[in-house]
C-alpha cells in the first residue's frame, strides 16, 4: 500500500476523491440559481448540517460551477467577531468589477460601484473592522445613510439592476453564517427580501450549524417563506460505502465486507469521518483487500489524530464551566438530551446554568434541536469528552 496514492482527503472544506450521496442537495441549489438567470422566482438555500458533513465541501462545489456558468459571485466566510459590512465590501467589489468587464453596455456596474463606496464610507463610522483603501467613488444618495438596513437594501438593488443588465445573477456564498449577528443578518435579509420583490437577481446560497435556522427566524419572521433550509445530514449507508470504496477501486485496492461495516459503524456515515477512516485504513494495511483488523488499527490512529486536531481545537475555546457542562452532557450520550438532565448531572439548577448554555450556543460547539433540547454540533464529541475527561465534573 504505497502512502504517495493514497487518495483519501480529510481536512477543512477539502473536496472528498468521491462526493457520494450528494446530488440531490447540489442539484436543489442548481436550479434555484437557474431559475433566477431565466427572471423565475426561487427561494435562496441555506445548507444546515452539523460539523464534519460536507456543507463547505458542498458551497465550494456550488460556487465553482456557479462561476463556471458565468454568475457573478461572492464568496466568502463569516468568522466569529467580525462585521458583515466589512466581509461583505472587498468580495462586492470583485464581483462588480467582474460585471464591469461583462457589461455589454450601460454604466450600471459602475454605478453600482459608487454606491459600494458610499456604502463603504458610511459603515466606517458604525464598524471600526472596515479596512478598505480603494477609492471607489461616491453616488449621492445611495446607500450612505450610515443605517445598515436601508443601505444594505440600496446597495444590493444596485447591485441586481447591474446584474440585471447582463443578464445574470449575483450569487452570495456565504460560510459559517451562524457566526453573523442577528441584527446584521436581520439586515441582510430583508435586501434580499427587497431584491425577490423587486424581481432583481440577487440570491444567497448560505451554509451554518443547525441553530442558523432559528437564528434567521428571529432575525426575520418570513425568513422560512424566503429561504429553502436544505438539511445536511451523514450519509445514508450505501453512499458511505462509495465514498470509502470508489476511491480505493482507482487504484485496484478493495475492501473485505466487514472491514467496510466496521468503517460505517465507526464514523456514522459523517463524510469528514469518512475521509479520516479511509486515510488511516490505507495507512495500516499492507495489502489488498483491506481487513476488519487493519480498520481496528485504523480506528485508534484516527481517534488519536482527531483528539490532537479536530476536537481538541474546539475544547481548547471553551472555559472550564464550558468544558464542565460539555462533559457533563457526555455522559448522558449522544444527544440530543434535555437541558434539565445535563443541568442535573451537573447538580445545578436549569437557570444558573442557561449562561454557561448560551455561551456555548454562540461559540458554535451546541445547539437547541427543539425548545429546551441540547445536541453537540461536533459529532463523536460525547465520546471524546468522555476521552480527554474520564471524571465528571
Amino acid at each position: 500500500m504505497d502512502p504517495r496514492t493514497n487518495p483519501y482527503a480529510p481536512g477543512a472544506g477539502s473536496p472528498p476523491p468521491e462526493l457520494a450521496g450528494r446530488d440531490r442537495v447540489i442539484e436543489t441549489a442548481s436550479i434555484a440559481l437557474d431559475r433566477m438567470r431565466l427572471g423565475l422566482v426561487a427561494r435562496s438555500v441555506m445548507l444546515v448540517g452539523l460539523r464534519g458533513v460536507g456543507k463547505t465541501v458542498l458551497l465550494n462545489r456550488l460556487y465553482r460551477e456557479a462561476e463556471q456558468k458565468g454568475f457573478a459571485t461572492v464568496l466568502l466566510e463569516a468568522p466569529e467577531k467580525r462585521s458583515l459590512p466589512a466581509l461583505l465590501v472587498p468580495a462586492m467589489r470583485a464581483a462588480l468589477l467582474k460585471l464591469d468587464r461583462l457589461a455589454a453596455s450601460g454604466d450600471l456596474a459602475k454605478r453600482a460601484l459608487r454606491a459600494l463606496g458610499g456604502f463603504v464610507q458610511a459603515m466606517k463610522l458604525k464598524y471600526d473592522d472596515i479596512e478598505f483603501g480603494v477609492d471607489l467613488g461616491l453616488e449621492p444618495g445611495v446607500a450612505d445613510t450610515g443605517d445598515l438596513d436601508a443601505d444594505l437594501i440600496s446597495l444590493f438593488q444596485a447591485v441586481g439592476e447591474a446584474a440585471q443588465e447582463r443578464k445574470t445573477v449575483t450569487v452570495l456564498f456565504i460560510d459559517e453564517l451562524q457566526y453573523v449577528p442577528e441584527e446584521q443578518l436581520a439586515a441582510l435579509i430583508t435586501a434580499l427580501h427587497r431584491c425577490a420583490q423587486m424581481q432583481l437577481p440577487v440570491t444567497m446560497v448560505g451554509a451554518g450549524l443547525p441553530q442558523l435556522v432559528g437564528q434567521m427566524g428571529r432575525a426575520k419572521s418570513y425568513a422560512e417563506r424566503l429561504f429553502e433550509f436544505v438539511q445536511v445530514g451523514p450519509l445514508m449507508e450505501a453512499d458511505a460505502r462509495q465514498a470509502i470504496t470508489a476511491p480505493a477501486l482507482r487504484f485496484g485496492v478493495r475492501y473485505e465486507e466487514a472491514a467496510l461495516r466496521e468503517i460505517v459503524l465507526q464514523t456514522q456515515g459523517y463524510p469528514y469521518f469518512l475521509q479520516e477512516w479511509g486515510k488511516h485504513s490505507w495507512t495500516c494495511a499492507e495489502r489488498s483487500p483491506i481487513s476488519e483488523h487493519d480498520v481496528h488499527a485504523a480506528t485508534q490512529q484516527a481517534l488519536a489524530e482527531l483528539d490532537t486536531s479536530f476536537f481538541r481545537v474546539r475544547l481548547d475555546r471553551l472555559t472550564p464551566s464550558e468544558k464542565r457542562y460539555l462533559r457533563a452532557m457526555a455522559e448522558l450520550g449522544p444527544g440530543p438530551h434535555r437541558s434539565g438532565d445535563i443541568a442535573h448531572i451537573l447538580g445545578r439548577e436549569v437557570r444558573t446554568v442557561a449562561p454557561t448554555r448560551a455561551k456555548l450556543i454562540d461559540k458554535g460547539m451546541i445547539y437547541s434541536p427543539a425548545h429546551g433540547d441540547t445536541g453537540f454540533t461536533v459529532p463523536l464529541f460525547d465520546a471524546y469528552m468522555r476521552r480527554v475527561m474520564p471524571g465528571l465534573p
